[in-house]
């Protein structure tokens, strides 16, 4: 990408060094909750930054948040997250992953290099008194998992305090669909609340040849189906961004018995709170169709990260940054999607907005997320670092504000 601003030269030349972390990360993914290599190796890299100060296990074992400050002044995160996905990887590079069954397949891999580079170039302005204020380095774990409680890393890190008394939080994405040159940015909610449910209906069974005698969870299927598939396109706004996907349907032993149970699992996906309560209930009516059938039910739905919901304000510095640094970058605007994102725990506490980056390879091979052929065209790693970098700078200059209202809701949320 074409850029003769100085800062952009500066992040340059430290491309061999982004490659070369980025590469070492994808060799060797680790999975939500077992990036103990990843955060290890993460933590020495902060270490050798002069000024900076390295905490390890703070809400998960594997996770670092390293902090660079002068004393007074206002306060910015900047996430990376770090674990991989447990896919088979098939496309062979030098860099492709040894620890066989797990695979860097959505770019935490860049985003972790990407932030170790940001907080190597953003040290050198700490240190020689050019800012004045606290950036925080947070290298999440468990962002495309959850554990026994149902929790990804974010949240524990939100309630370990990682973002209290921070005034903003910034973070990007890979975007495979986009090419390098381009980004991708969206005001307000951008990302979905992601529930997964669990329902059983329930009846008697009994023999296939005498169905007559009992009550077949089989039969009542269908129509329970039907209603969950019409959730969305009949109980909510066309104009409303929704989703109820089933992902599993589990019945019977042989094919001459009535099961007394199918188990059918599934998620829901949403923007708003209003339209998350509402596919809710109308997943409760559509399990109740059994019981006029002579079936029962049981229902449970564990309710996942919240919607991604970007500041307005925080685009605008990112905006005014790729303008001042990069003023041939594309910018998309829209929104990114039904995917889950565990930043939106950050987003719901404090003013944060995430970016999606073009990454797209040149070779015109679609390398989409989670899939064993994701890569990405590593030009993209310097460009994303100097727009975080810059970001965090204008910020602590002074030379973008959060508007009193933000301010006075991080306040609020942090009380």
């Amino acid at each position: 990408m074409k850029s003769n601003h100085p800062f952009v030269e500066k992040v340059n030349s430290l491309f061999d060094q982004l490659v070369e972390w980025r590469r070492r990360f994808h060799q060797h993914p680790e999975l939500s909750f077992q990036e103990f290599g990843t955060s290890q190796f993460v933590a020495e890299t902060l270490q050798m930054i002069e000024g900076m100060k390295v905490e390890k296990g703070i809400g998960v074992e594997t996770s670092v948040v390293g902090t660079l400050t002068s004393g007074e002044g206002p306060t910015i995160a900047i996430r990376a997250d770090i674990d991989a996905l447990p896919i088979v990887e098939e496309h062979k590079t030098s860099y492709s992953s040894k620890n066989e069954g797990v695979m860097h397949a959505c770019g935490h891999d860049a985003h972790t290099a990407i932030l170790l580079g940001v907080a190597t170039i953003l040290a050198d302005y700490i240190n020689n008194g050019e800012l004045k204020g606290t950036i925080k380095f947070v290298f999440q774990p468990a962002e495309e998992s959850t554990d026994e409680n149902g929790l990804s890393g974010s949240p524990y890190m939100v309630k370990a305090g990682v973002y209290d008394k921070v005034d903003a939080a910034i973070a990007l994405h890979m975007c495979p669909w986009l090419p390098v040159g381009a980004v991708q940015l969206n005001d307000g909610y951008s990302m979905a609340n992601v529930d997964v449910f669990e329902g059983k209906i329930y009846g008697t069974g009994g023999h296939g040849a005498y169905p007559e005698l009992g009550t077949d969870p089989i039969w009542m299927l269908g129509p329970v189906m039907q209603a969950l598939h019409g959730i969305v396109a009949r109980n909510v706004s066309a104009l409303d961004a929704a989703v109820v996907s089933i992902g599993q349907v589990h019945a019977g032993t042989a094919s001459n018995i009535i099961p007394t149970e199918v188990l059918i699992e599934g998620t829901m996906r949403s923007y708003t709170p209003e339209i998350r309560d509402q596919l809710a209930l109308q997943l409760q009516k559509a399990f109740s169709i059994v019981e006029p059938l002579g079936g029962q039910y049981s229902l449970n739905v564990q309710r996942g990260e919240p919607a991604l919901n970007n500041s307005a304000f925080i685009n605008e510095w990112i905006t005014e940054t790729i303008l001042e640094i990069y003023p041939e970058l594309q910018i998309t605007k829209r929104p990114f999607g039904l995917g889950g994102e565990d930043f939106g725990f950050v987003t719901e506490k404090l003013p944060s907005s995430m970016f999606f980056l073009g990454c797209a390879p040149s070779d015109g091979v679609q390398r989409d997320l989670h899939t064993p052929i994701f890569d990405i065209n590593e030009s993209c790693l310097s460009i994303g670092t100097a727009i975080l970098a810059h970001t965090a700078i204008k910020f602590l200059k002074g030379e973008v504000n959060l508007p009193i209202n933000e301010n006075m809701e991080v306040q609020t949320h942090g009380a």
